[in-house]
C-alpha cells in the first residue's frame, strides 16, 4: 500500500458514513487512500476492513470525531474554539439524523434483514417522514438563516456544509417524494447543497468513479413503500356531481 497522509477504512461498495469523510478529503485535495477500495494484492479490500474491526490497527473512529480532528488540519473549519465546537455540535446533529434514517429500514435490529422487519419499518418511516425530517432540516434552515448564510457557520465554509450536502442528496435518494414536497420550505439547506455541488473539487469527485452510487446496501436506502407524498385532502363521494350527505336517523329508545 502506497504511503499517504491519510488512510480511510470503510466498506468498498457503499457510500455509508464514510462518505462524509471522503467529501472532506476530496474538498481539501488531501493526500489519502481509500483502503477498502484497493485490491487485496495492495493490502486493501474487505480483509483490510475486518482487520480494523478486530482491533489489529489503532484508528480514529466515528464520523463526527474524524471530522472534528480533520477539520482544522484540512482548513475546513475556522480556527477559533467557539466556531470549531459549533461545527462539531452541528455535525453531531447530522449524525443523529443519519442514525434515524438508517433505523427507518432497520427499526428492530441491524442484524435482521429488512424483509424481517418490514411492518415495523413502514411505521418507523412514516414517523421519520412526517416528524423527523421536517424537524432536522427545519433546524438547519433556522441555523443558517440566523447566521446570515451562505453557509452553516455563516460566512465561513466548513465540513458541516459538505455533510449537509450529503444528507440532502441521501434523503432525496431515499425519500424522493417526501423531499419534493418539503423542498419549498428548505431555502437555505437547498442553497448550501447546490453551492457545494458546484465547488470544483466536489464537482470533479461527483463526476468520477470514486463516487459510488447510492444503493440499497447502504445507510440510506430507497424502498418505494417507505416513501410517500404529502397526504391529499380527502374527497367526499359524489353523486351527480354533488357531494352526497347521509342523514342519520335518531336512535329509538328501547
Amino acid at each position: 500500500m502506497a504511503d499517504a497522509a491519510y488512510e480511510l477504512y470503510y466498506w468498498p461498495e457503499i457510500q455509508g458514513r464514510g462518505e462524509f469523510v471522503r467529501l472532506a478529503l476530496e474538498e481539501a485535495g488531501a493526500d489519502y487512500v481509500d483502503v477498502g477500495r484497493l485490491p487485496r494484492s495492495k493490502g486493501g479490500g474487505v480483509d483490510a476492513i475486518l482487520k480494523v474491526l478486530r482491533g489489529d490497527l489503532i484508528v480514529l473512529a466515528q464520523t463526527a470525531a474524524i471530522l472534528h480532528f480533520l477539520g482544522p488540519r484540512l482548513g475546513l473549519v475556522p480556527r477559533d474554539t467557539a466556531a470549531w465546537l459549533w461545527a462539531h455540535q452541528l455535525q453531531l446533529t447530522l449524525t443523529d439524523l443519519v442514525a434515524e434514517a438508517h433505523d427507518t429500514h432497520h427499526p428492530i435490529s441491524a442484524e435482521l434483514y429488512y424483509e424481517q422487519q418490514k411492518k415495523e419499518a413502514l411505521l418507523a418511516a412514516r414517523h421519520f417522514r412526517k416528524e423527523r425530517i421536517p424537524k432536522f432540516l427545519g433546524y438547519f434552515e433556522r441555523v443558517i438563516e440566523r447566521g446570515g448564510g451562505p453557509w452553516a457557520l455563516g460566512a465561513e465554509f466548513s465540513y458541516v456544509d459538505l455533510s449537509l450536502f450529503q444528507v440532502m442528496e441521501a434523503l432525496t435518494y431515499a425519500f424522493p417524494r417526501m423531499m419534493k414536497a418539503i423542498k419549498p420550505r428548505l431555502r437555505w439547506p437547498r442553497a448550501v447543497s447546490e453551492a457545494v455541488r458546484q465547488r470544483p473539487r466536489i464537482a470533479a469527485y461527483l463526476a468520477s468513479p470514486r463516487r459510488v452510487p447510492f444503493n440499497t446496501e447502504g445507510v440510506f436506502r430507497h424502498y418505494p413503500e417507505l416513501d410517500a407524498d404529502v397526504a391529499a385532502p380527502r374527497k367526499r363521494r359524489a353523486a351527480g356531481g354533488k357531494a352526497r350527505r347521509t342523514r342519520r336517523r335518531p336512535r329509538r329508545a328501547s
